[in-house]
């Protein structure tokens, strides 16, 4: 027997994932079976099975400590203290210590768009794509502050090939190629509920992206924080593609990390009400944090202080800015994996296609947020909405492209 093979079949005995012997059976190829083994190689058995066994355990949430967190409101810095912020943080720009890293592994098909979601058209009479309104912002950065942002692109398997071709085609949309860097998302299996990794429909595993809490692991993994120390970056904004409202360059926030001392910080915008499903910024156990609006009572929710504000208020918008210092520390850590319940065809025992009609796998995302526990400390800076946060997620409706185009076509109407 071949030594890969016998390896294989070891270690898939030892951890219960026999039942992948019977696709490696079904292949024809000598290729495509040496493909499929190399594949088996990839994967932490050990940590498919703690993912699974988790997933069987009650939620710790209800035995934390929340507590309201501080916060900077920017609308109401005095004229002196934005002047100082922003000194401090054009200073930090200006000196080549910024970059900015998009996290765009997703497609579009939520928005009914085929391709990589960044490719696509907001509706505007420009037909700008939601990547060339994002260079746009970039292009704008580097004149302003006359020197070169790295951008890091984060991609995915499905999409990466699609998003390169799409910035060449578009000649980057005028921002310097050297300057700009793709690197992968990474991935884990999908498992049934009865801990049986899958099989996809191509006859592969079947693998599902780890959530933008991945994104530290993919930067170490991938040379991205190597590259950052090459460049003697000092200070990453990270975001998703998919705010046309976004402001990855921003001396305020840098700024208010610089004094403040702290290795991270995040933007906010007020909740639109106490009940609105986001996750909020508190402090968890007297560390910063995100709670998830599934983990907050209604009485937390509707909580207000003294001057009538939500206690629990500052939603999480995905707009960080992480020192790179702290990178390095996450990248080497193992953030906690949230199990989602999802619907995922796949090739049964017979090679056959089953399309389930409901939830049948588990996938499993870390949440970039839940770095923010590892810190001592945690800036959050309130902005607002109309001014920051225009998010492209649903086909119609709230955080819709309509939106979006609505709230991106009035603010530049005033400047």
């Amino acid at each position: 027997m071949d030594e890969k093979l016998k390896q294989i079949k070891q270690t898939l005995e030892k951890y219960g994932q026999e039942q992948l012997l019977d696709e490696y059976n079904r292949l024809t190829s000598e290729d495509q079976k040496q493909d499929f083994l190399d594949s088996l190689l990839t994967i932490d058995f050990n940590q498919v099975k703690t993912l699974y066994e988790k997933s069987k355990e009650e939620p710790t949430f209800v035995n934390s400590k929340i507590e309201p967190i501080e916060y900077v409101d920017k609308a109401k810095l005095s004229k002196e203290e934005f002047k100082e912020l922003k000194e401090i943080g054009t200073k930090e720009i200006k000196a080549g210590k910024l970059a900015v890293v998009t996290m765009a592994g997703g497609q579009g098909t939520r928005l009914g768009h085929t391709g990589p979601k960044g490719t696509f058209d907001l509706g505007l009479d420009t037909h700008k794509s939601i990547f060339e309104i994002l260079t746009d912002i970039l292009v704008k950065a580097r004149k302003e502050y006359e020197t070169d942002i790295p951008w890091y692109i984060m991609t995915s398997d499905e999409n990466n090939e699609a998003t390169v071709k799409f910035f060449e085609k578009n000649d980057y949309f005028g921002y310097p190629k050297s300057c700009v860097t793709f690197f992968k998302q990474g991935k884990l299996p999908m498992i049934s509920t009865e801990g049986k990794i899958l099989i996809d429909e191509k006859h592969k595993i079947k693998e599902a992206a780890d959530g933008h809490g991945g994104i530290f692991h993919s930067m170490l993994k991938e040379g991205i924080v190597y590259d950052m120390k090459a460049r003697e970056i000092e200070w990453v904004f990270i975001g998703g593609v998919d705010n046309v409202l976004v402001k990855p360059v921003d001396p305020i926030l840098i700024g208010l990390s610089v004094k403040s001392k702290v290795l991270a910080a995040g933007k906010s915008i007020v909740k639109a009400n106490p009940k609105e499903k986001v996750g909020v910024f508190c402090k968890r156990n007297g560390r910063p944090s995100v709670i998830e609006y599934s983990e907050i009572t209604p009485e937390m929710a509707e909580e207000r202080d003294e001057s009538g504000e939500l206690k629990y208020g500052e939603s999480h918008i995905l707009c960080n800015l992480f020192s790179l210092k702290a990178i390095e520390k996450v990248s080497q850590m193992n953030l906690p994996y949230h199990i989602a319940f999802k619907k995922a065809k796949y090739i049964d025992k017979d090679g056959n296609l089953v399309k389930p009609e409901s939830p049948n796998a588990y996938k499993f995302e870390a949440f970039l947020f839940d770095a923010f526990e590892s810190l001592d400390s945690l800036a959050i800076l309130r902005v607002k909405r109309e001014e920051e946060f225009a998010p492209v997620k649903n086909a119609e409706g709230v955080d819709s492209p309509e939106t979006a185009r609505k709230l991106y076509k009035d603010f530049h109407s005033k400047k």
